[in-house]
């Protein structure tokens, strides 16, 4: 199925601080020429953070794409492709909501846009939170750290309040692998 695709070129569109936008030549299997799109993203890490009650930690942050404020599980992107996710998700937790943890477990990956980005995004579990102390944000992040149960967070999805991809992929693959019987 994959034969017959051929990358003719590549040309950098633009370069900017989080992506870069590049241009595809390809040569497709029916012989034509078609221009394809490609942002490139050196990748990122979230983590699922459940507190000793069972509360999972979101952070509420406004998100310029979507012009409001969205519900998501702490996440962000590598310092470089070749930082550990699981490194990057443990930065992240603590950065975001001020808690830490010494180890993180993989719950999934997903690609978030395949069509015409190749993020990937490793999501963690974290549990033994230790230290609330202060987050360590970013000058232009403002973000508030929440605690709600995962049936309260699945209502949220269900409802379609919740809809960030990472967000919704990590809670129902933590509600499914760890307290579904």
């Amino acid at each position: 199925m994959m034969e017959g695709f051929k990358r003719i070129s590549r040309d950098l569109v633009a370069k900017g601080a989080i992506i870069d936008y590049y241009q595809d030549t390809m040569q497709i299997p029916n012989g034509n020429i078609a221009k394809w799109d490609l942002i490139d993203h050196k990748g990122a890490a979230a983590v699922v953070a459940v507190r000793e009650d069972g509360k999972l930690l979101m952070v509420r942050q406004y998100r310029n794409a979507l012009e409001r404020e969205t519900l998501e599980i702490p996440a962000g992107g590598l310092n470089g492709r070749e930082e550990p996710t699981d490194q990057a998700a443990m930065r992240e937790l603590q950065e975001e909501t001020g808690y830490h943890t010494d180890h993180v477990e993989l719950l999934t990956s997903i690609y978030t846009t395949v069509a015409f980005c190749n993020e990937k995004i490793d999501i963690y579990l974290a549990r033994g939170l230790k230290d609330r102390g202060n987050q360590h944000l970013d000058e232009d992040e403002f973000i508030n750290v929440e605690a709600y149960s995962v049936e309260e967070l699945k209502q949220m999805i269900y409802d379609c309040r919740i809809q960030d991809a990472k967000t919704i992929c990590g809670i129902l693959t933590y509600a499914s692998k760890y307290l579904s019987e």
